[in-house]
């Protein structure tokens, strides 16, 4: 009896693996995936607001502030999802304080 059931719960173990991975996988893809437009947002907000500080008539100490920490961010090597948004929600608020030149 114990040979006829060596089959099954191997089978059973592969079927808890096969399911597992199939949970696993595209989770990690999607996380990934959200990562890279985090970022990616990050970089194009930090690119808008050195336009923008580029274009200004004055220098706004706030905004050079805000866009070095958004830069000091996009720097890190490790940065995830919340570091992309932080970074993009600096720059885009220096971008707003060049606009408006204060």
């Amino acid at each position: 009896m114990t040979l006829s059931v060596l089959p099954w719960l191997g089978g059973a173990v592969v079927a808890v693996a096969a399911g597992f991975l199939a949970a696993l996988l595209p989770r990690r893809r999607a996380r990934a995936d959200g990562r890279k437009v985090a970022w990616s947002s990050a970089r194009a907000a930090i690119h808008d607001a050195t336009v923008s500080r580029d274009a200004s008539a004055r220098p706004v100490p706030e905004a050079e502030r805000l866009l070095a920490r958004a830069e000091l961010l996009a720097a890190a090597p490790s940065g995830g999802t919340d570091a992309a948004r932080e970074a993009a929600a600096h720059a885009r608020r220096a971008d707003e304080l060049w606009r408006a030149g204060a």
